[in-house]
Protein backbone atom coordinates (compact mmCIF):
# COMPACT_ATOMS: atom_id res chain seq x y z
CA UNK A 1 0.00 0.00 0.00
CA UNK A 2 1.22 2.91 -1.07
CA UNK A 3 -0.24 5.30 0.88
CA UNK A 4 -0.19 5.77 5.03
CA UNK A 5 -2.20 3.88 6.69
CA UNK A 6 -4.37 6.12 9.39
CA UNK A 7 -6.36 3.51 11.69
CA UNK A 8 -7.31 -0.17 11.89
CA UNK A 9 -9.38 -2.41 13.74
CA UNK A 10 -10.36 -6.11 14.35
CA UNK A 11 -13.22 -7.36 12.31
CA UNK A 12 -15.17 -9.84 14.04
CA UNK A 13 -13.17 -10.17 16.70
CA UNK A 14 -10.14 -10.35 13.94
CA UNK A 15 -11.60 -13.81 12.70
CA UNK A 16 -12.09 -12.03 9.09
CA UNK A 17 -8.70 -10.28 9.43
CA UNK A 18 -8.65 -6.14 9.99
CA UNK A 19 -10.50 -3.37 8.65
CA UNK A 20 -7.98 -0.10 7.60
CA UNK A 21 -8.20 3.53 7.20
CA UNK A 22 -5.83 4.28 4.52
CA UNK A 23 -5.14 7.53 3.13
CA UNK A 24 -3.99 7.68 -0.71
CA UNK A 25 -3.70 11.07 -1.52
CA UNK A 26 -6.15 13.53 -1.14
CA UNK A 27 -8.85 10.80 0.67
CA UNK A 28 -8.84 8.25 3.43
CA UNK A 29 -10.77 5.28 2.51
CA UNK A 30 -11.78 2.17 3.80
CA UNK A 31 -10.12 -1.50 3.65
CA UNK A 32 -9.56 -4.96 4.69
CA UNK A 33 -6.51 -7.85 4.77
CA UNK A 34 -7.72 -10.91 5.87
CA UNK A 35 -3.98 -12.28 7.06
CA UNK A 36 -0.99 -10.19 7.33
CA UNK A 37 0.26 -12.12 3.73
CA UNK A 38 -2.74 -10.57 1.47
CA UNK A 39 -2.79 -7.72 0.19
CA UNK A 40 -5.43 -4.53 0.96
CA UNK A 41 -8.67 -4.57 -0.63
CA UNK A 42 -10.23 -1.12 -1.01
CA UNK A 43 -14.02 -1.68 -0.37
CA UNK A 44 -17.00 0.68 -1.69
CA UNK A 45 -18.17 3.56 0.15
CA UNK A 46 -18.37 7.54 -0.62
CA UNK A 47 -16.04 10.06 -1.55
CA UNK A 48 -13.87 11.80 0.85
CA UNK A 49 -12.43 10.96 4.53
CA UNK A 50 -13.48 8.17 6.47
CA UNK A 51 -11.84 8.62 10.55
CA UNK A 52 -11.99 7.11 14.11
CA UNK A 53 -13.80 3.18 12.54
CA UNK A 54 -14.21 1.33 15.03
CA UNK A 55 -16.27 -2.42 14.97
CA UNK A 56 -18.17 -4.72 17.48
CA UNK A 57 -19.12 -8.21 17.17
CA UNK A 58 -21.58 -10.05 19.63
CA UNK A 59 -24.46 -12.41 18.86
CA UNK A 60 -23.01 -13.54 15.54
CA UNK A 61 -23.45 -9.78 14.60
CA UNK A 62 -20.80 -7.23 13.93
CA UNK A 63 -21.39 -3.05 14.19
CA UNK A 64 -19.00 -0.93 12.35
CA UNK A 65 -19.15 3.03 13.82
CA UNK A 66 -17.46 5.94 11.85
CA UNK A 67 -17.01 9.30 10.94
CA UNK A 68 -17.18 10.66 7.57
CA UNK A 69 -16.76 14.07 6.08
CA UNK A 70 -16.20 15.52 2.31
CA UNK A 71 -16.16 19.28 0.80
CA UNK A 72 -19.79 18.46 0.71
CA UNK A 73 -20.94 16.73 3.31
CA UNK A 74 -19.52 17.84 6.99
CA UNK A 75 -18.61 15.30 9.22
CA UNK A 76 -20.82 13.13 11.65
CA UNK A 77 -21.03 9.77 13.01
CA UNK A 78 -22.15 6.96 10.96
CA UNK A 79 -23.16 2.90 11.21
CA UNK A 80 -23.04 -0.14 9.49
CA UNK A 81 -22.91 -3.77 10.19
CA UNK A 82 -21.59 -5.05 7.58
CA UNK A 83 -18.35 -3.78 5.73
CA UNK A 84 -19.34 -4.64 1.80
CA UNK A 85 -22.62 -1.91 2.88
CA UNK A 86 -20.72 1.13 3.46
CA UNK A 87 -22.80 3.09 1.24
CA UNK A 88 -25.41 2.12 3.20
CA UNK A 89 -24.63 3.66 6.34
CA UNK A 90 -26.94 5.66 8.43
CA UNK A 91 -26.06 8.52 10.16
CA UNK A 92 -26.52 8.88 13.79
CA UNK A 93 -25.78 12.33 14.40
CA UNK A 94 -26.48 15.40 12.74
CA UNK A 95 -24.10 17.82 14.74
CA UNK A 96 -23.25 19.86 11.47
CA UNK A 97 -26.86 19.75 9.93
CA UNK A 98 -26.39 23.89 10.09
CA UNK A 99 -23.66 24.03 7.23
CA UNK A 100 -25.58 22.02 4.93
CA UNK A 101 -28.05 25.00 5.28
CA UNK A 102 -25.49 27.49 4.00
CA UNK A 103 -23.90 28.14 0.79
CA UNK A 104 -20.93 26.60 1.29
CA UNK A 105 -17.53 26.30 -0.58
CA UNK A 106 -16.80 23.44 -3.30
CA UNK A 107 -13.78 21.73 -3.72
CA UNK A 108 -11.98 20.07 -6.06
CA UNK A 109 -8.18 18.23 -6.59
CA UNK A 110 -5.75 20.03 -8.81
CA UNK A 111 -2.03 18.81 -9.46
CA UNK A 112 0.67 20.14 -10.92
CA UNK A 113 4.72 19.37 -11.66
CA UNK A 114 7.43 21.18 -9.93
CA UNK A 115 9.31 21.79 -13.05
CA UNK A 116 12.94 21.42 -10.83
CA UNK A 117 12.64 17.62 -11.01
CA UNK A 118 9.32 16.58 -12.42
CA UNK A 119 7.67 15.60 -9.03
CA UNK A 120 3.73 15.83 -9.74
CA UNK A 121 2.66 17.72 -6.45
CA UNK A 122 -1.31 17.58 -6.02
CA UNK A 123 -3.51 19.98 -3.83
CA UNK A 124 -6.94 20.56 -2.96
CA UNK A 125 -9.11 23.74 -4.38
CA UNK A 126 -11.93 25.08 -2.28
CA UNK A 127 -13.82 27.99 -4.62
CA UNK A 128 -15.59 30.71 -2.88
CA UNK A 129 -19.78 30.10 -2.59
CA UNK A 130 -21.00 30.52 -6.49
CA UNK A 131 -18.11 30.72 -7.56
CA UNK A 132 -16.95 26.98 -8.30
CA UNK A 133 -14.17 26.79 -11.78
CA UNK A 134 -14.33 30.51 -12.23
CA UNK A 135 -11.19 32.50 -13.54
CA UNK A 136 -9.19 35.09 -12.13
CA UNK A 137 -9.93 34.51 -8.39
CA UNK A 138 -7.95 36.09 -5.35
CA UNK A 139 -5.99 33.46 -3.80
CA UNK A 140 -5.05 32.73 -0.38
CA UNK A 141 -2.36 29.77 -0.37
CA UNK A 142 -3.21 28.07 3.20
CA UNK A 143 -0.35 25.41 3.91
CA UNK A 144 -0.64 22.65 6.37
CA UNK A 145 2.04 21.82 9.14
CA UNK A 146 3.35 18.27 9.81
CA UNK A 147 5.04 18.27 7.79
CA UNK A 148 3.77 14.34 7.86
CA UNK A 149 0.16 15.50 7.24
CA UNK A 150 -2.08 16.45 4.34
CA UNK A 151 -5.12 18.24 3.47
CA UNK A 152 -7.61 16.32 2.38
CA UNK A 153 -11.28 16.12 0.98
CA UNK A 154 -13.02 16.41 4.15
CA UNK A 155 -14.71 19.19 5.85
CA UNK A 156 -13.60 20.67 8.65
CA UNK A 157 -14.18 24.28 10.21
CA UNK A 158 -12.05 25.30 12.77
CA UNK A 159 -9.01 27.76 13.76
CA UNK A 160 -6.71 24.99 12.01
CA UNK A 161 -8.59 24.13 9.51
CA UNK A 162 -9.94 27.59 8.28
CA UNK A 163 -10.01 26.88 4.81
CA UNK A 164 -13.89 26.80 3.98
CA UNK A 165 -14.05 30.17 6.22
CA UNK A 166 -11.43 31.81 4.30
CA UNK A 167 -13.45 30.31 1.08
CA UNK A 168 -16.20 31.48 2.15
CA UNK A 169 -14.73 35.19 2.44
CA UNK A 170 -14.30 35.15 -0.86
CA UNK A 171 -10.88 33.72 -1.22
CA UNK A 172 -10.06 30.83 -3.73
CA UNK A 173 -7.86 28.52 -1.15
CA UNK A 174 -5.00 26.71 -2.73
CA UNK A 175 -4.24 23.91 0.25
CA UNK A 176 -0.72 22.22 -1.25
CA UNK A 177 0.47 18.78 -0.43
CA UNK A 178 3.97 19.46 -0.79
CA UNK A 179 6.98 17.47 -0.52
CA UNK A 180 6.72 16.02 2.98
CA UNK A 181 3.30 15.04 2.96
CA UNK A 182 1.32 11.80 3.65
CA UNK A 183 -0.44 9.70 1.40
CA UNK A 184 1.72 10.03 -1.55
CA UNK A 185 4.29 7.18 -0.96
CA UNK A 186 7.93 6.83 1.47
CA UNK A 187 9.86 8.82 -1.09
CA UNK A 188 7.91 11.80 -1.22
CA UNK A 189 7.43 11.89 2.48
CA UNK A 190 10.66 11.86 3.20
CA UNK A 191 11.85 14.00 0.13
CA UNK A 192 11.68 16.81 2.68
CA UNK A 193 14.66 16.28 4.24
CA UNK A 194 17.77 17.72 4.06
CA UNK A 195 15.66 20.83 2.24
CA UNK A 196 13.46 21.17 4.70
CA UNK A 197 12.05 24.59 3.69
CA UNK A 198 13.65 24.84 -0.16
CA UNK A 199 12.17 21.98 -1.74
CA UNK A 200 8.45 21.99 -0.29
CA UNK A 201 8.40 25.55 -0.43
CA UNK A 202 9.22 24.82 -4.44
CA UNK A 203 6.50 22.66 -4.72
CA UNK A 204 4.24 25.43 -3.71
CA UNK A 205 5.31 28.15 -5.69
CA UNK A 206 4.89 25.95 -9.20
CA UNK A 207 1.71 25.53 -7.77
CA UNK A 208 0.86 29.19 -7.72
CA UNK A 209 2.69 29.21 -10.96
CA UNK A 210 0.30 26.88 -12.34
CA UNK A 211 -3.13 28.23 -11.09
CA UNK A 212 -2.21 31.98 -12.69
CA UNK A 213 -1.25 29.80 -15.56
CA UNK A 214 -4.62 28.02 -15.94
CA UNK A 215 -6.07 31.70 -15.04
CA UNK A 216 -7.90 30.26 -12.23
CA UNK A 217 -5.75 32.73 -9.83
CA UNK A 218 -5.35 35.95 -10.07
CA UNK A 219 -1.58 36.94 -10.14
CA UNK A 220 -2.55 40.67 -8.51
CA UNK A 221 -3.84 38.98 -5.65
CA UNK A 222 -1.88 36.76 -4.03
CA UNK A 223 -1.82 35.90 -0.65
CA UNK A 224 -0.03 33.36 1.59
CA UNK A 225 -0.56 31.55 5.12
CA UNK A 226 0.19 28.87 7.43
CA UNK A 227 0.57 27.53 11.14
CA UNK A 228 2.96 25.35 12.73
CA UNK A 229 5.18 23.87 9.96
CA UNK A 230 3.15 26.31 7.17
CA UNK A 231 4.11 28.92 9.65
CA UNK A 232 7.95 27.82 8.78
CA UNK A 233 6.77 27.54 5.02
CA UNK A 234 5.38 31.05 4.86
CA UNK A 235 8.18 32.32 6.67
CA UNK A 236 10.70 31.00 4.25
CA UNK A 237 8.29 31.89 1.03
CA UNK A 238 7.87 35.76 1.68
CA UNK A 239 12.08 35.71 1.46
CA UNK A 240 11.78 33.67 -1.86
CA UNK A 241 8.88 36.14 -3.79
CA UNK A 242 6.96 39.37 -3.32
CA UNK A 243 4.08 37.85 -5.43
CA UNK A 244 2.54 37.68 -2.07
CA UNK A 245 0.41 40.97 -1.12
CA UNK A 246 -0.20 39.28 2.27
CA UNK A 247 0.54 36.34 4.74
CA UNK A 248 -0.18 34.70 7.99
CA UNK A 249 2.45 33.17 9.82
CA UNK A 250 1.44 31.00 12.52
CA UNK A 251 3.53 29.66 15.10
CA UNK A 252 6.48 28.83 12.08
CA UNK A 253 10.21 29.00 12.83
CA UNK A 254 12.52 31.31 10.69
CA UNK A 255 15.75 30.19 12.46
CA UNK A 256 16.85 26.46 13.07
CA UNK A 257 19.15 27.29 16.03
CA UNK A 258 17.18 28.35 18.34
CA UNK A 259 14.58 26.36 17.09
CA UNK A 260 16.32 22.86 17.46
CA UNK A 261 17.38 24.34 21.23
CA UNK A 262 14.48 25.24 22.44
CA UNK A 263 11.57 23.17 21.39
CA UNK A 264 10.36 19.83 22.67
CA UNK A 265 11.54 17.47 19.80
CA UNK A 266 15.02 17.99 19.96
CA UNK A 267 15.85 15.44 17.31
CA UNK A 268 13.51 16.93 14.23
CA UNK A 269 15.68 19.68 12.93
CA UNK A 270 19.04 17.52 13.45
CA UNK A 271 16.78 14.68 11.05
CA UNK A 272 15.18 17.48 8.53
CA UNK A 273 18.34 19.10 8.40
CA UNK A 274 21.31 15.97 8.55
CA UNK A 275 23.19 17.07 11.76
CA UNK A 276 23.02 19.34 14.75
CA UNK A 277 24.09 23.05 14.32
CA UNK A 278 28.11 22.60 14.78
CA UNK A 279 28.55 20.06 12.32
CA UNK A 280 26.43 21.83 9.31
CA UNK A 281 26.42 25.03 10.45
CA UNK A 282 26.17 26.56 6.53
CA UNK A 283 22.67 24.23 5.82
CA UNK A 284 21.33 25.94 8.94
CA UNK A 285 21.95 29.08 7.57
CA UNK A 286 20.53 27.99 4.02
CA UNK A 287 17.42 27.21 4.60
CA UNK A 288 16.75 29.80 7.59
CA UNK A 289 14.52 32.50 6.66
CA UNK A 290 15.77 35.28 8.70
CA UNK A 291 18.96 35.30 6.81
CA UNK A 292 17.21 36.50 3.92
CA UNK A 293 14.55 39.08 5.40
CA UNK A 294 15.94 41.68 3.66
CA UNK A 295 14.42 40.42 1.03
CA UNK A 296 10.60 40.30 2.13
CA UNK A 297 8.42 43.26 0.76
CA UNK A 298 4.97 41.27 2.01
CA UNK A 299 3.11 42.65 4.64
CA UNK A 300 3.07 40.08 7.90
CA UNK A 301 0.11 38.97 10.66
CA UNK A 302 1.96 36.51 13.38
CA UNK A 303 0.02 34.69 15.82
CA UNK A 304 1.50 32.42 18.45
CA UNK A 305 0.61 31.07 21.87
CA UNK A 306 2.76 32.66 24.79
CA UNK A 307 4.28 28.92 26.04
CA UNK A 308 4.14 27.24 22.93
CA UNK A 309 7.00 24.64 23.59
CA UNK A 310 6.43 22.90 19.93
CA UNK A 311 8.06 26.69 18.21
CA UNK A 312 9.26 28.45 20.78
CA UNK A 313 7.56 32.00 20.77
CA UNK A 314 10.93 33.45 20.25
CA UNK A 315 10.71 32.43 16.93
CA UNK A 316 7.43 34.82 16.28
CA UNK A 317 9.39 37.70 18.45
CA UNK A 318 12.41 37.49 16.18
CA UNK A 319 10.13 37.63 13.09
CA UNK A 320 8.47 40.57 14.37
CA UNK A 321 11.03 42.49 15.68
CA UNK A 322 13.15 42.17 12.26
CA UNK A 323 10.38 42.68 9.97
CA UNK A 324 9.12 46.10 12.10
CA UNK A 325 13.73 47.41 11.43
CA UNK A 326 12.89 46.54 7.83
CA UNK A 327 9.87 48.56 7.35
CA UNK A 328 7.11 46.24 6.92
CA UNK A 329 3.77 45.98 8.22
CA UNK A 330 3.53 43.45 10.69
CA UNK A 331 1.34 42.68 13.72
CA UNK A 332 2.10 40.09 16.44
CA UNK A 333 -0.95 38.25 18.69
CA UNK A 334 0.71 36.61 21.20
CA UNK A 335 -2.18 34.42 23.30
CA UNK A 336 -1.77 34.13 27.15
CA UNK A 337 -1.51 30.89 28.08
CA UNK A 338 -1.25 28.92 25.20
CA UNK A 339 0.68 26.60 23.87
CA UNK A 340 1.10 25.47 20.16
CA UNK A 341 -2.40 24.08 19.78
CA UNK A 342 -4.81 27.27 21.47
CA UNK A 343 -6.98 24.49 23.40
CA UNK A 344 -7.40 26.19 26.18
CA UNK A 345 -9.56 28.99 25.27
CA UNK A 346 -12.08 28.90 22.65
CA UNK A 347 -12.32 32.83 22.04
CA UNK A 348 -8.77 32.62 21.20
CA UNK A 349 -9.07 30.75 18.49
CA UNK A 350 -12.03 33.05 17.03
CA UNK A 351 -9.93 35.75 17.52
CA UNK A 352 -6.96 33.97 15.70
CA UNK A 353 -9.36 33.31 12.54
CA UNK A 354 -10.94 37.04 13.16
CA UNK A 355 -7.89 39.04 12.94
CA UNK A 356 -6.19 37.22 9.95
CA UNK A 357 -9.27 37.77 7.77
CA UNK A 358 -8.89 41.53 8.52
CA UNK A 359 -5.38 41.28 7.82
CA UNK A 360 -6.42 39.53 4.31
CA UNK A 361 -9.30 41.96 3.56
CA UNK A 362 -6.85 44.87 4.53
CA UNK A 363 -3.42 44.48 2.24
CA UNK A 364 -4.84 41.42 0.12
CA UNK A 365 -5.81 43.18 -2.71
CA UNK A 366 -2.34 45.67 -2.77
CA UNK A 367 0.26 44.72 -4.98
CA UNK A 368 3.36 44.89 -2.82
CA UNK A 369 5.52 45.08 -6.64
CA UNK A 370 4.18 46.74 -9.03
CA UNK A 371 0.73 44.98 -10.68
CA UNK A 372 1.88 46.51 -13.62
CA UNK A 373 5.21 44.77 -14.02
CA UNK A 374 3.19 41.23 -13.04
CA UNK A 375 1.76 39.49 -16.35
CA UNK A 376 -1.15 36.42 -15.99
Amino acid sequence: FKGSIRAYDLLENGRQGLIILGQLNTEIQVYAQQSISSPLAKKIGWNGTYESIITTYADNKSIIAFLHSSFDAPQEVYFVDNIDQLTLAQSITYENKLFKERNLPKGTSYRWLNKDDGTEIEGILLYPPDKFQEKNLPLLVLIHGGPYLADLNAFYADWYFCAIMMATEGWLVLQPNYRGSSGYGDDFLYGVRLKMVSRPGKDILFGVDALIRDGIADPRRLTIGGYSYGGYLTNWLITQTTRFNAALSGAGAIEHVIDWGTNDMPTSNAYFLGGYPWQIPTHYQEEAAIFQLNNVKTPTHIVTGEIDVRVPVAESYLLERSLRVLGIPTKLIVFPGQGHDLSTNPWHEKIKVREELKWLQKYGHICVSTCEDITP
